[in-house]
């Protein structure tokens, strides 16, 4: 799966469980996206929550933001190295808890490390009930 698929994927199942958010209050929402609740009321918005588990080792986890509004991502590559590794993608923050993945002809961003976008702080300076808005700019390929 391509990332522009997964995050194409990603933002209508977001847009799923926010129709049946609608009468919710902010702090409401972002409660109801506490990794413990979407387990049991969601099991099909993450692969993981099947084998309850997380993507991040945070015992306060929130899956609002479940991609990361920093992830940056174009998936025929910004650039190739000197070295021949396409770059796919980056942390537009530059995460002192991220770090890269490097394979013999690729670079992908890894963020397992990094928690910035699920903590509740973050999410409530960030929010909006429309997924896209809050990560227009991760498609870098779409210009925004």
């Amino acid at each position: 799966m391509t990332y522009n698929e997964w995050f194409e994927k990603q933002g209508k199942l977001h847009a799923d469980v926010m129709k049946k958010l609608v009468d919710k209050s902010v702090d409401e929402v972002i409660e109801y996206f506490r990794f413990e609740n979407m387990v049991k009321n969601e099991p099909d918005f993450c692969p993981l929550y099947k084998e309850n588990k997380k993507c991040h080792d945070y015992e306060e986890l929130n899956c609002y933001l479940c991609a990361c509004p920093n992830f940056r991502f174009k998936d025929e590559g910004f650039e190739v190295t000197p070295e021949g590794k396409t770059l796919y993608s980056t942390c537009g923050i530059n995460s002192k808890d991220g770090s890269q993945y490097i394979g013999d002809d690729y670079i992908h961003q890894n963020c397992s490390g990094c928690i910035v976008p699920h903590r509740e702080k973050y999410i409530k300076k960030h929010f909006s009930r429309n997924w896209f808005e809050v990560m227009n700019k991760v498609r870098c390929d779409k210009g925004n």
